[in-house]
């Protein structure tokens, strides 16, 4: 009988958010896939997309990185400068088999960083490059 249940229903403990977990997690379980479905969405192939350690094109300096490679050899780099997603971030593009010519800082002015918002960013700075969508 529903006599002896409470009429104000319990609020649900909300789970840990997303952007909340270790770095690596995040990272490999939800900012890749996420991202690299969302290019395949877009009808561009990936042919690599990681997360390494390493020396930063161009700028130089130890940092995480998301490395992926679309067709054609052209390459993205997301770089973190410290091994959580709210650092500073650089993105570098490089056109096919070239160096990367274009560092930039990414979501610079944004206080709050969401796996919506991260990915949405990359593809937008892609598709400004005219890597992604209709060309």
């Amino acid at each position: 009988s529903n006599i002896d249940k409470p009429s104000i229903p319990k609020k649900p403990v909300k789970p840990p958010k997303l952007e909340d977990k270790p770095f690596e997690e995040f990272v490999n379980n939800y900012f890749i896939p996420g991202l690299k479905k969302s290019i395949l969405d877009k009808g561009q192939l990936v042919n690599d997309i990681k997360l390494i350690q390493g020396n930063r094109p161009v700028v130089g300096g130890n940092c995480w990185m998301v490395f992926c490679e679309l067709a054609n050899y052209r390459k993205v780099w997301l770089c973190f400068d410290q091994k959580k997603i709210t650092s500073n971030k650089t993105i570098l593009l490089a056109e096919s088999n070239t160096e990367p010519s274009i560092v930039e800082s990414f979501l610079i002015d944004e206080k709050k960083i969401t796996l919506p918002l991260l990915i949405s960013r990359v593809l937008q700075r892609l598709n400004g490059q005219k890597w992604i969508g209709s060309n």
